[in-house]
């Protein structure tokens, strides 16, 4: 975990290796003043001149003076290092991310990455800020000042050797107990933070059905639960502060109740003002030093939660890769599932697809038909490599896809899928998602091909049109033929419509469909439908049922020899079904 986390510390590893050392230095200042002034008050008590005091105080500013310029470059190099690293983190994960298969993805709630790239990487920079801080300050501060204790007052200061123990024990129960209270609290933060990306999301849903104090009172009961969690662990932390206090008063008891008796009783000889003077000093420092550990302790055993999180993300290995040397030129976009069988899932107990058999050639249209849960989006999936086969062979262009590099297939093979996304911008910079370079004239053709063109001259700012997040600022239909729009900008060789015309009317469709059978016939297309209306012009349509090929055929053929599509048909076409009668 550590060692995952730690390199991405990179460019900040300098600042952060300076950062201790400018906090040795600081510690060691700190440590010798009040031996110093312990020299200085005996001085005087003596009665030494003016000229002696002056030379001790200046002495005194000038180790002052420093260790103050020691510590402002710390903090200053300490802010840096942290939050560099606290980016780089971010920046890692993200690009990880990136990387990921769907396979990969369906391992982590949507949430649960977005709790771990804000409140985790938070918890692990305030604790990477205190480790090479205050975790090499404290320990330094501690011995320098048990040391200076023991050499000013000998053996008064054995009371240390009592208290540290008691306390380092107190700590370790503390963090013993609040570990395993932290790690459920984390898990309940994806849970928190699930309720607002789904109310926040379906907001009008939400209103529509009034809806409101249900998702209110639903949040609450999960901000509520977050918050019980982290009070049960912060209540056993607050032992922290009460136990140091006590111990601190203990010994100030102690040092000045048997410093001033030893003074007095031994007249100075044992132990004189200027000594007791510096082991009070060294007790603060000492006692003030196991304060900060335990703050640190406690700030590492939250952090250490959020750390298996971050490292959890970073060490995930995508299940797609290339090959040594992947093949970059797709030939066509011929189609081949040979015996393929396919569960999202290793612990699956069943397959999504099963025994697929399967040949589209080039140029060809085909429709994909069948009934919800009928896996007609598994099998497309496929073909871009989003997810591999579990058995058999896919093949695009004669070559397994498992040959070719990644990204070269996935830039021939386009895909609208169900639930595809518009980002915030404008028109053109999202549709030149498909193709970065893309010419004006070129988003005008795709736009045309995909019957978007004639909406967006309509808007007052046409292709240069804000797109709010999420397209929640143009309709369904919109949404949809700008991503087809996307899609097609790629010229691709196989174009994949996943139900990506169903909020399009169906003059719209049929014009959709025409404009591409006739500017676009070398590239194959893949339409899934819900309407028969969407794929009966297709050269062929699958029928699926239940993760399988049910029939494939013409419109015609299936009208007479397949029943599911037979029904579906009637079913939509109920007015057909009274002129016969």
């Amino acid at each position: 975990m550590i060692k995952t986390i730690s390199k991405s510390v990179r460019e900040y590893k300098k600042v952060s290796i300076m950062t201790p050392i400018l906090v040795s230095l600081e510690v060691v200042l700190e440590c010798i003043i009040p031996f110093i002034t312990a020299k200085l008050i005996n001085e005087i008590k003596g009665g030494c001149g003016l000229d002696v005091i002056m030379q001790y105080g200046g002495v005194l500013i000038a180790m002052a003076a420093l260790s103050l310029l020691f510590g402002v470059l710390a903090g200053n190099t300490c802010a840096t290092a942290s939050c560099g690293f606290a980016k780089n983190l971010r920046k890692d994960m993200f690009y990880k991310i990136q990387d990921y298969s769907f396979e990969n993805i369906d391992n982590f709630s949507t949430s649960s990455l977005v709790t771990r790239m804000t409140t985790d990487v938070s918890n692990v920079q305030m604790a990477f800020m205190m480790i090479i801080r205050i975790a090499i300050r404290s320990p330094l501060m501690l011995i320098f000042a048990f040391v200076m204790a023991f050499v000013m007052g000998k053996k008064m200061a054995t009371i240390f050797l009592v208290v540290v123990p008691l306390l380092a024990f107190g700590l370790f129960l503390v963090i013993k107990k609040t570990i395993p209270i932290f790690k459920k609290g984390f898990n309940m933060y994806d849970d928190m933070n699930a309720s607002v990306q789904e109310n926040v999301k379906g907001i009008r849903v939400v209103k529509s059905f009034v809806r409101e104090k249900f998702e209110t009172n639903k949040f609450a009961k999960a901000s509520g639960d977050v918050a019980k969690q982290f009070t049960r662990a912060e209540r056993i932390l607050a032992f922290n502060g009460p136990m140091m206090q006590f111990c601190l008063f203990t010994v100030m008891c102690f040092v000045l109740s048997f410093g001033s008796y030893t003074i007095i009783t031994s007249r100075g000889l044992n132990l004189d003002v200027g000594q007791l003077s510096a082991l009070i000093t060294y007790s603060f420092m000492i006692l003030n030093s196991l304060m900060m550990l335990s703050m640190v302790f406690v700030m590492i055993t939250m952090a250490s939660e959020s750390a298996k999180r971050i490292s959890a993300v970073l060490n995930e290995k995508s299940t797609l890769s290339n090959n040594e040397n992947p093949i970059k030129t797709i030939n066509n976009g011929s189609i081949d599932f040979n015996g393929v069988s396919f569960k999202y899932s290793k612990k699956a107990e069943r397959m999504a697809l099963e025994n697929i058999d399967l040949h589209i050639k080039s140029g060809e249209t085909i429709g994909i038909i069948g009934g919800t849960g009928s896996a007609k989006t598994s099998l497309i999936q496929l073909i871009p490599r989003l997810y591999d086969a579990t058995e058999g062979t896919v093949k695009v262009g004669g070559v397994d896809v498992r040959d070719y590099d990644v990204e070269s297939l996935r830039n021939t093979v386009a895909v609208v899928l169900q639930k595809n996304e518009l980002f915030s911008g404008s028109i053109k910079e999202n549709l030149r998602w498909g193709n970065k370079d893309a010419t004006d004239e070129q988003l005008v053709h795709a736009c045309k091909l995909s019957q978007a063109d004639s909406f967006i001259t309509a808007f007052p700012n046409g292709y240069d049109t804000h797109i709010e997040q999420g397209g929640t600022n143009v309709s369904g239909g919109q949404k949809q033929r700008l991503c087809i729009a996307r899609a097609l900008l790629k010229n691709p060789k196989i174009l994949i419509l996943d139900d990506s015309t169903s909020a399009v009317d169906t003059k719209t469709d049929a014009q959709l469909r025409g404009a591409m059978s006739d500017l676009i016939p070398d590239t194959t297309k893949i339409i899934i439908a819900q309407r028969v209306n969407s794929v009966m012009e297709a050269d062929r349509i699958i029928v699926m049922e239940s993760g399988g090929i049910n029939a494939i055929g013409t419109h015609d053929e299936l009208l007479v020899n397949n029943e599911i599509y037979k029904e579906i048909y009637e079913s939509q076409n109920k007015a057909g079904d009274t002129d016969e009668e």
